[in-house]
């Protein structure tokens, strides 16, 4: 599912959180929204995913005209940093919840929910609670939620940013293979310049609540490598 962004505006207040963004994800596609806290990157997410109302501006999605259209018409998933799962529920039911409020038959959610718990490596989980979990497991558990009512575009904010290095580390290799495996139009947002570069097929540099520069991860590696001689910012250009 393709995703096209025209001249998208957003003020909370005297603050311009997104200024006249413009973006294209092509279909399948795997894209990194990078920048610094408050750049705008996650309130772009919320506004792709209908969460917040733009104030200005178009949002076009697998080809149809989305920008005010309800949450539960786009076909979006999304895992936000706070992934909360419930719980009082195991991992087969916190998978099963939106499959059970769209009223399925039983039969096909288990079927569904037992495909997940397979495509995330937890089948012997299925009847653990969260606080049995590891903090990679529980983020396994909310993006086979967030996939198991099969959207066209999956919506990840910081969904790492809750583990500790090594963690991240796997969960890296682990999102790019399932993004192999489903073949879903994903975007998602990091704060981390390596993590962005690794991962997506394209990454978009978020500054001042606009896209500064986007294109393919290697050739963004490169441009970041020649401005700031590493992946990382330095301290004193991250306040500037």
């Amino acid at each position: 599912m393709t995703v096209l962004i025209e001249n998208l505006c957003k003020r909370f207040g005297s603050h311009q959180t997104l200024d006249h963004v413009n973006l294209e994800i092509q279909n399948n596609g795997l894209v990194a929204l990078v920048g610094e806290s408050g750049s705008g990157k996650s309130t772009l997410l919320r506004v792709l995913a209908g969460l917040d109302l733009p104030d200005s501006g178009k949002i076009w999605i697998g080809g149809k005209e989305s920008t005010f259209l309800p949450t539960q018409e786009r076909n979006v998933g999304f895992l936000f940093q706070n992934y909360a799962l419930f719980s009082h529920m195991n991992v087969f039911e916190n998978i099963a919840f939106g499959l059970r409020v769209r009223k399925l038959h039983s039969s096909n959610i288990d079927e569904r929910v037992y495909q997940l718990l397979q495509l995330v490596q937890l089948e012997r989980f299925a009847e653990r609670y969260p606080h049995q979990l590891s903090g990679g497991q529980r983020q396994r558990v909310a993006l086979a939620r967030a996939l198991a009512i099969e959207p066209k575009l999956l919506i990840l904010d910081e969904p790492f940013s809750a583990v500790d290095i090594n963690v991240r580390k796997e969960l890296r290799a682990w999102l790019q293979n399932l993004h192999n495996q489903v073949e879903i139009t994903t975007v998602f947002v990091t704060h981390d310049y390596q993590e962005a570069v690794e991962i997506a097929h394209d990454v978009a540099l978020f500054t001042k609540g606009a896209v500064d520069r986007i294109g393919p991860s290697d050739d963004i590696a490169n441009l970041l490598i020649d401005r700031w001689g590493s992946l990382q910012p330095h301290s004193e250009e991250i306040s500037a």
